[in-house]
């Protein structure tokens, strides 16, 4: 069988819903059924700018919050290329976190606008579906390994949560919310169907130009 172009699928949701478990689950059942699909997941902490990312992140280093923005943004930028060659080639891309965590988080910050923190990824590649898991951030901090990172503080979380819900009202973006309180099985049921659907009407259409 012979695929068109590949679909951009985002998995997006607070620290600890369960995004990194979905991608690897949906990878594998794309494969299972036949069609090429890879993870990818930002940051890409294996270049340059992404081991600055990860030294911030881990608390090893301090970094000024409009470099840290920016830093997030090139870090997706940088593997534009990458991307736009493998949904050419029919392969899905199933991303941990795209451009809408990058804004979540910094507006979540004192003194940043929506605005201001979505211009820098102004015309990345558009997801062709971009799928929220729903998780309250409490029962989040209640998941392994919770706080090992800067931005894993509950009151932090919870901000973040507000930012992504407003970013969920741009109806230019294909948004689907998916209660992530359940069993990783269900959860991962419900998103196979989404993204078969979407790779299907993906396959004829242009790649879009995110918040363009």
């Amino acid at each position: 069988m012979s695929y068109r172009r590949g679909a951009l699928i985002v998995l997006e949701g607070v620290d600890k819903a369960g995004k990194t478990t979905q991608c690897k689950q949906l990878v594998h059942a794309l494969q299972q059924s036949g069609r090429p699909a890879e993870m990818m997941r930002f940051p890409d902490r294996t270049t340059q700018i992404g081991q600055l990312i990860s030294s911030y992140l881990e608390k090893k280093n301090n970094l000024e919050d409009h470099t840290v923005h920016l830093l997030f943004s090139a870090n997706r930028w940088e593997m534009v290329p990458l991307i736009k060659k493998k949904l050419d080639q029919g392969i899905t891309l199933v991303v941990d976190r795209y451009a809408f965590s990058g804004v979540a988080f910094t507006s979540a910050k004192p003194g940043f606008t929506l605005e201001w923190c979505k211009q820098p990824d102004v015309g990345l590649p558009k997801p062709d579906l971009v799928m929220f898991l729903q998780l309250n951030p409490n029962v989040a901090a209640e998941r392994g390994e919770f706080g090992t990172e800067r931005y894993e503080t509950s009151v932090f979380q919870r901000t973040v949560q507000q930012r992504f819900e407003q970013l969920m009202k741009d109806t230019s973006v294909n948004w689907k919310v998916i209660d992530a309180a359940r069993s990783i099985e269900a959860v991962h049921n419900d998103i196979k169907v989404l993204c078969e659907n979407s790779i299907n009407e993906s396959e004829n259409l242009p790649l879009g130009e995110l918040w363009k």
